[in-house]
């Protein structure tokens, strides 16, 4: 497989921008992987599709606010700090990209809000992009985390053109959020209202949940053409016993094991035993799934429409087979589904 296998004109048009009124309601795609069917639902339709004894497998990370906007020192310059890892806690340090990074040099002073009452200093020059920076604050952790959560901004991809708004901060966030750590929302399961999981679990389907703090190598290009040569950024996931047991149980009674999303299929394939058996685990994944792969775990998929040539439409290639998906997205197309973070889903069946 190579990385121009993957290209496909996608209309701007088709980009979305805004999510639906109603998470429940965006429009689904229903593939079946056996006999190439194409099935055009809405959302909650999914219900139809599980039954008792089934697993759904949510990830269960939430995005924090990770884009700040300070003025650099003496000059007043406006400089955007995304933050993506927290490195020390007690030194409050922080691994961040800085735009436009030409301007941040070692030593360099950042100031973030109205009252400039938080303070960075630049300490190490990572990457050509990269910085570490120490937040400079006296107060508790507490509240240094209550004056990020105050100034950052939801870290919207920068292909949503349109300025972040306040129904970004809920809606940028799927109903299962609960750790912290993320930089990017696990789209797919933005699809899912409390309404429609509660109606699920009275079926018998059985939610349970996965960790993994996606980060900005979701949107990061793949800039080599032969495949085997790409390097995924490292991810820290989390794999609970409860999570192993709910789906190992429903892989023994041959019922559906349904990932919710490419951060779960890549947290649930990096933790496989050799006979296939989900386990516990706790660590990091770079792990990058492209066609031809044989997975484990799940044998169901819930996935949003990506962007050309991106990994994580690499990842459901490699599940439905290459020549499915893009008939798949060809029909998308046609049919003016949307694409990317705020975009339509689809299910993909056995």
């Amino acid at each position: 497989m190579k990385l121009s296998n993957f290209k496909f004109n996608l209309p701007v048009e088709l980009i979305a921008e805004r999510p639906p009124s109603n998470r429940d309601e965006s429009r689904l795609m229903v593939v079946h992987k056996r006999t190439g069917e194409i099935e055009h639902k809405i959302f909650k339709d999914i219900l139809n599709y599980f039954d008792d004894g089934d697993v759904m497998v949510v990830n269960n990370t939430k995005v924090f606010p990770a884009r700040l906007y300070g003025t650099k020192e003496k000059t007043g310059a406006r400089i955007e700090v995304f933050l993506l890892r927290e490195l020390n806690r007690d030194a409050r340090l922080w691994d961040v990209l800085v735009d436009p990074a030409r301007k941040i040099r070692i030593g360099n002073k950042l100031y973030f809000g109205e009252d400039e009452n938080l303070v960075a200093e630049v300490i190490d020059n990572t990457t050509s992009r990269g910085r570490t920076l120490r937040f400079l604050f006296d107060g508790t952790y507490d509240e240094f985390k209550k004056t990020i959560e105050s100034l950052g901004e939801t870290p919207l991809p920068k292909l949503i053109r349109r300025p972040v708004d306040q129904d970004d901060k809920e809606r940028y966030q799927t109903v299962f959020a609960k750790r912290e750590g993320a930089v990017a929302a696990p789209t797919a399961g933005m699809h899912f209202s409390r309404e429609l999981v509660k109606r699920l679990e009275l079926k018998g389907v059985d939610f349970t949940e996965v960790t993994l703090h996606a980060g900005l190598g979701n949107f990061r290009s793949v800039d080599v053409e032969d495949l085997s040569k790409h390097k995924m950024d490292s991810e820290e996931f989390i794999v609970e016993e409860k999570t192993a047991e709910a789906v190992n149980k429903a892989k023994e009674r041959c019922r559906k094991v349904c990932a919710v999303g490419t951060t779960t299929m890549r947290a649930m394939e990096s933790s496989v035993s050799i006979s296939g058996q989900l386990k516990p685990y706790e660590g990091w994944t770079n792990k990058f799934i492209y066609p031809p792969y044989e997975f484990s775990v799940a044998n169901a998929m819930v996935s949003n429409f990506h962007l050309p040539q991106s990994t994580l439409m690499m990842m459901v290639a490699a599940f439905t087979g290459f020549d499915l998906l893009m008939k798949v997205y060809k029909t998308a197309i046609k049919e003016k589904y949307r694409f990317f973070t705020y975009g339509d889903a689809m299910l993909i069946l056995d």
